[in-house]
């Protein structure tokens, strides 16, 4: 049953039936902390106690127990599996792990989840990405023919792959394909023992950081829009719809409390993760790759029918009926009491290529914090003058000029044009288009810092 008009609704279904006051209700959440698009309602949630802080309490819930319980994942097979046990009620993943987390349900004779609340996403698709060891000769998608390439089977990645080969006119068996989990994959790389994998947020930048891996393909690429969610069983929603109501609120929190600080919040995230807050401040700073919008946008139902069929095509899913899955009822109850306009920030999707533009580039100062420079050959300066005087650098940020995409200064290509001015790039072959363009010099980190000795 679904909320109508819910301070009616509820009052109907559950006001005269009550729950003992000695109840105790089980609340089990899969999460991943090895992946952080799933952060706001994940590790944050739980480590902050946000799901707590909007439990109900009052009415038939007074004297309710809750015992809430939150279970790691490296995947999101695995609390598909154990939602389908029923030993877990919520499960926050990726968009082709959602996918197959409500097809698997709905295969069933009657057991149902729903998608109630997104997390973060990124439009283009960024997120994503392939990876070659730092010192390999491969330097783009074309030249992955006849190499072995790893990548998580079933997962958002795989789907990247599966569709930028496709794109490539590479088939599949054009490639030696391995499933790896994301250590797994990021060992190999290190250890120079796959090719190249393909692997989920945060894994390339993580490699990227630790200096063993390259980027050569970005998920911005094959211009499909990553994002992740969370599902609950509907048996579970449908007798407690204010425990819903109350979890999509405190993924609303997690959210505004990155947003606060984020540099706090990610030397916070970095502690409960191990993830390094330098990776973390990647994603979830200003200009970072996610976008924190937790509101289930009619792009990202196209996006999961797109993703349905790629996994279908590969036997990897059973059917979805997306309409009966998708189930804004708990969301919009939640913006209703948090007296908030959800149509006006559903209509809204960010494209990081305008919202990026202009915004300054970035030296992490290990005691200072973050100094802000509005061009590169100043931001360059900077750096080396910090180099000079021995300081330590926790991290530097600069913009990919085709995605917008916030990248480490270290890892970027920059083009010095004629008049002495930079541009960066993610990838090697825009920042030669680019020289080229210009009359320039592309150039790496450390050449880009040695032209102005």
């Amino acid at each position: 049953m679904k909320f109508r008009g819910l301070a009616i609704g509820i009052a109907l279904i559950f006001c005269a039936v009550g729950l003992a006051a000695a109840e105790t209700i089980d609340i089990g959440v899969g999460h991943q902390s090895m992946c952080t698009d799933t952060y706001p309602a994940g590790i944050i949630v739980k480590e902050l106690k946000l799901l707590e802080k909007h439990l109900p309490r009052t009415g038939k819930y007074a004297g309710v127990t809750y015992n809430v319980t939150w279970s790691d994942y490296e995947s999101g097979a695995p609390i598909t599996n154990q939602m389908l046990a029923n030993k877990l009620n919520f499960g926050v993943m990726g968009d082709y792990p959602l996918v197959v987390n409500g097809a698997k349900f709905q295969e069933t004779a009657s057991l149902r989840t729903v998608l109630i609340s997104g997390t973060a996403y990124n439009k283009k698709g960024s997120g994503n990405a392939i990876v070659v060891p730092v010192s390999s000769d491969i330097k783009s998608i074309e030249d992955l023919r006849g190499r072995s390439v790893s990548t998580p089977v079933g997962s958002a990645a795989w789907g990247m792959l599966v569709k930028a080969l496709g794109d490539a006119k590479i088939p599949l068996s054009a490639v030696e394909l391995k499933n790896q989990s994301p250590t797994v994959g990021a060992a190999n790389i290190a250890a120079k023992k796959i090719d190249a994998h393909a692997d989920f947020c945060p894994w390339s930048e993580i490699m990227q950081f630790r200096g063993t891996g390259r980027v050569i393909y970005d998920g911005s690429e094959t211009g499909v829009p990553y994002l992740h969610g969370v599902v609950t069983r509907k048996d579970f929603a449908e007798k407690y719809p204010e425990i819903a109501v109350a979890f999509v609120k405190a993924i609303y929190d997690a959210e505004r409390w990155i947003e606060a600080d984020p540099v706090q919040a990610t030397q916070m995230m970095e502690k409960w993760t191990g993830v390094e807050k330098e990776v973390l401040y990647l994603y979830f700073s200003k200009g970072g790759y996610l976008t924190l919008d937790p509101t289930l946008k009619q792009e990202w139902v196209d996006t999961l029918k797109f993703d349905h069929g790629v996994l279908a095509n590969a036997s990897l899913s059973p059917k979805l009926d997306l309409q009966q899955w998708i189930d804004e009822t708990y969301i919009k109850q939640a913006y209703v009491e948090m007296k908030l306009d959800y149509e006006a920030q559903k209509a809204v999707t960010i494209d990081p290529v305008a919202a990026n533009k202009g915004l300054p580039n970035e030296v992490w100062h290990a005691r200072d914090g973050i100094a802000t420079f509005a061009t590169v050959k100043e931001f360059l300066a900077a750096v080396a003058k910090f180099q000079a005087s021995g300081a330590k650098l926790n991290s530097t940020y600069v913009y990919d000029q085709v995605s917008g995409l916030k990248l480490f200064g270290a890892s970027a290509f920059y083009v010095m044009a004629a008049d002495g001015s930079f541009a960066t790039f993610l990838r090697r072959a825009d920042a030669e288009k680019h020289a080229a363009s210009v009359n320039g010099k592309m150039l790496t980190f450390s050449e880009a810092l040695a032209s102005l000795a």
